[in-house]
């Protein structure tokens, strides 16, 4: 398949799937991972639905399940319960021989699909014709495998949330400037911690094929940011954060950096899906948290740490949609096309590509 693209955004589950009592898709998937055995192994991201999450062998981000999945040597089969982007990470660091899954093709994520690879191509003649051989491209892991191997080429790396500031740290002492895919608000949270004004960073928008937010002189930018954003982590603001600060004074607001710049300043912390979980598990018995990252995770985390009183920071339910598409019907199904010799909603990134995405995730290993 061409890589980035789901291959067929049809969903075929079977209708049989869908008829069976929660108590029937356990008991199935159960018998057929011990059918399975060692020739499998199941990753879950830390936002999947608890009732998919429980049959995970391993839970994480998503690059750290890629590496995780990559060890499992023994492991033919690797079904990824997460979204496309995740599942081509897992593709480019696997084994030619293991065949990764993702159980429901329609999982994608809208952030990634915002750096679309051929608006990234256009914008890089137009930054580059501007500012020359002064820019260096980073992008987030949370971009397709286009992206990744585009980076690559041009000779800059990956991030996670995790290390952002490191990485950024390595590629000014590249180049003056960076162009961060696809998140704006992980590019510019990091860079501002990082002593970077506002007025050094300028959005590039792909739909107007422009510069925007510009405070200063173009040739003061710093950082180039993509105009692409999590839908979940947009869904925060600062009136949610006043509005429980009154409620509780004692309660902390922990935020991941994917919330827009305004939340993030208001907040107690913010740090990654690692960051948070860390924190609260140090946390001492009775502390009060207001957690702005997806609500699967905060009510995991509410249920493991019932001592604490955690909560999510918005009032209304904040789902990552797409992960959400991930459910047992789907997950049975493509055990039962493993087990009967024809798995399904295989995901394959082309060899061109799986070099040059190595490429930059190695840059960022090597930081």
């Amino acid at each position: 398949m061409a890589v980035g693209m789901v291959p067929n955004v049809v969903d075929h589950l079977p209708v049989e799937y869908r008829s069976l009592s929660d108590e029937e898709l356990d008991r199935r998937i159960s018998a057929a991972k011990a059918q399975l055995g060692d020739d499998l192994v199941i990753l879950g991201h830390h936002y999947q639905r608890d009732d998919v999450i429980r049959h995970a062998d391993f839970r994480g981000d998503s690059l750290k399940l890629a590496r995780i999945g990559a060890e499992q040597r023994d492991a033919k089969y690797i079904i990824f319960c997460g979204v496309h982007f995740m599942a081509e990470t897992a593709d480019t660091l696997a084994a030619d021989e293991q065949i990764i899954i993702l159980p429901d093709l329609k999982a994608g994520c809208s952030m990634a699909d915002m750096a679309d690879i051929e608006d990234v191509e256009e914008a890089w003649e137009v930054i580059t014709e501007k500012f020359g051989d002064t820019v260096i491209p980073v992008t987030y892991v949370n971009s397709t495998a286009a992206i990744k191997a585009f980076v690559g080429k041009h000779g800059g790396t990956t991030c996670t949330s995790s290390n952002a500031h490191q990485v950024l740290k390595w590629a000014f002492e590249q180049k003056k400037r960076i162009l961060f895919l696809p998140d704006q608000h992980l590019g510019r949270n990091t860079a501002f911690e990082m002593g970077i004004p506002l007025e050094e960073m300028v959005i590039w928008s792909p739909g107007s094929g422009e510069f925007e937010q510009q405070k200063g002189d173009l040739e003061d930018v710093r950082m180039i940011l993509w105009k692409g954003h999590c839908s979940v982590h947009q869904k925060f603001t600062v009136e949610q954060i006043d509005r429980l600060r009154k409620l509780d004074p004692e309660i902390n607001i922990l935020v991941h950096p994917e919330c827009c710049f305004e939340v993030v300043q208001a907040s107690d912390y913010n740090g990654s899906t690692d960051y948070i979980i860390k924190k609260v598990a140090a946390a001492a018995p009775g502390t009060k948290w207001a957690i702005g990252t997806e609500v699967n995770l905060v009510q995991r985390l509410a249920q493991e740490y019932p001592d604490q009183q955690i909560q999510l920071l918005s009032t209304t339910m904040c789902p990552c949609l797409t992960m959400n598409r991930i459910d047992r019907p789907h997950l049975l199904w493509t055990l039962d096309s493993i087990m009967d010799g024809n798995p399904v909603n295989q995901i394959e990134v082309d060899a061109d590509t799986i070099y040059w995405s190595k490429v930059a995730l190695d840059r960022m290993l090597a930081v």
